[in-house]
């Protein structure tokens, strides 16, 4: 496939990411290979390890915000302001993930355009355009596009972002895509209204050589953000078997359904022989009738032979969840401790994950069930959600305790057994007596990972996270 050209004007383009879950940001990296390879000037502005630099900002023809999650778009929303104040002249776009759900507020706060799907190439359209010549407008792209390799350079140092500990071993991550979009319709996902079933693949030397520059740069372990690395099993498959036989040392994670770690099990050995650590995967519940109402493709029993089937591959399974929803009791809640305590795998659960309340954005397919009308409250466009209170106030009360606990527990440095017991005995249950603690060798990232839930309190009003340079 020949790559795609865009010939345009030149531009000076600063791309300006908020938050992306601790790694270095790839949608600020990719978009820069495509526009420095147009002509353009790029700086880029990572505000989740950089404050805003008004000298930089002052000089930008056009300012384009990254918003691959609803946290970040909502941290980009204040940045819009300062960015205002400093360059009120400059072009403004939104592009990611988040774009398509909020356009019609983002545009409406003076954005001239707002792009989500395969954005790289219409960024550099947009970069070299007047913009009399076309005003403000909202596209989802799905071209295929023939990727080129992201191009990191100045962005701040994989060293300053959150790196893996396995017991006292703190490994430097580097971040890559092997696919985007997603074949599933999981009811709650924002890939789901994008992207409409549809995955693109990116191509095998392309990834290759993202590898290559991040592991010259110091990575010693790379997470594979796909949506779901099984979309397409075989090409994912060829990717780690070459990233194994060119750095035997380098180790990996990715995220793949349950669905497909039971119907691809045979493929789970491979992935522990070729440097997989864990696999994180999107649980949600483990109540059959909420996953059937977000679509998720799995039951409860699924999952717990997932879990087998990680441990018979010696690979660590970390379950995601929508901790709390309309449907939840307290009797659920407390049956979920108790499972995961039987199963074993407490220490690979994120406390974070414990407290995740769900997201409904405007554009969920949640919203398409005329059951569930009655849940959600009308779009809140401060918040950027459609707002939902459970029947039972107590649980609203307790999630909001939930996350003060794992707050707590940062603060206090306790491990996953102790957050997990104080969570337990908060929501009315009695926690077993502990043995001595295994999770010290379970790989976690050193800053939380949540993505379908509304956002952590402290990410939006003020709370910092902590720079591993520091």
């Amino acid at each position: 496939m020949p790559q795609t050209t865009v010939r345009t004007g030149r531009a000076r383009v600063l791309l300006i990411g908020t938050y992306d879950l601790g790694h270095q940001p790839f949608g600020l990296a990719s978009p820069a290979a495509w526009l420095r390879a147009a002509g353009h000037e790029v700086d880029c502005l990572d505000l989740s390890r950089q404050a805003i630099d008004a000298e930089v900002v002052a000089r930008a023809a056009a300012v384009a915000f990254h918003i691959p999650m609803h946290t970040a778009t909502r941290l980009a929303l204040d940045a819009l302001g300062e960015v205002r104040r400093v360059n009120p002249g400059a072009r403004i776009c939104f592009y990611g993930l988040y774009g398509r759900a909020n356009a019609e507020y983002l545009l409406a706060r003076g954005a001239d355009s707002v792009l989500s799907g395969e954005y790289e190439a219409e960024l550099v359209r947009w970069a070299g355009e007047s913009p009399a010549a076309t005003g403000p407008r909202q596209l989802t792209v799905l071209d295929r596009l023939q990727f080129r390799v992201p191009d990191r350079s100045g962005l701040p140092p994989l060293q300053r972002y959150a790196r893996l500990a396995i017991g006292e071993r703190r490994l430097v991550v580097g971040y890559s895509e092997a696919t985007r979009g997603c074949r599933h319709l999981c009811r709650h996902c924002p890939v789901a209204p994008v992207y409409g079933g549809r995955v693109r693949v990116v191509q095998p030397e392309v990834v290759l050589s993202d590898v290559a520059g991040q592991v010259a740069a110091g990575a010693e372990h790379v997470t594979f953000g796909d949506p779901d690395f099984f979309n397409a099993p075989a090409h994912a498959m060829r990717v780690v078997e070459a990233l194994h036989s060119r750095w035997p040392a380098l180790t990996y994670d990715v995220t793949i359904k349950v669905e497909h770690l039971l119907g691809h099990r045979r493929l789970l050995p491979r992935l522990a022989a070729t440097g997989c650590l864990f696999v994180t995967s999107a649980v949600e519940s483990l109540d059959d009738r909420v996953l059937a109402i977000f679509d998720k493709g799995h039951t409860r029993a699924d999952f717990i032979a997932a879990v087998g089937a990680c441990r018979a591959a010696g690979v660590v399974l970390h379950p995601t969840f929508v901790a709390f929803h309309p449907w939840l009791t307290r009797g659920r809640l407390l049956e979920t401790f108790a499972v995961l305590e039987r199963l074993d795998i407490v220490g690979a659960v994120a406390p974070i994950q414990l407290t995740t309340r769900l997201l409904v954005p405007e554009g969920s397919l949640l919203l398409d069930l005329p059951e569930l009308v009655h849940l959600w409250q009308e779009f809140d466009p401060a918040r950027l959600i459609h707002p939902w209170q459970h029947p039972d106030p107590a649980l609203d009360d307790l999630q909001r305790e939930f996350e003060e606990v794992v707050a707590r527990a940062g603060l206090q440095g306790w491990d996953s057994f102790t957050t997990f017991d104080h969570l337990w005995a908060l929501a009315g249950g009695s926690p077993p007596a502990r043995r001595e603690c295994p999770a010290g060798d379970v790989p976690q990232f050193e800053e939380p990972w949540f993505c379908c839930s509304e956002p952590v309190g402290e990410l939006i009003n003020g709370w910092e996270m902590p720079d591993p340079a520091t």
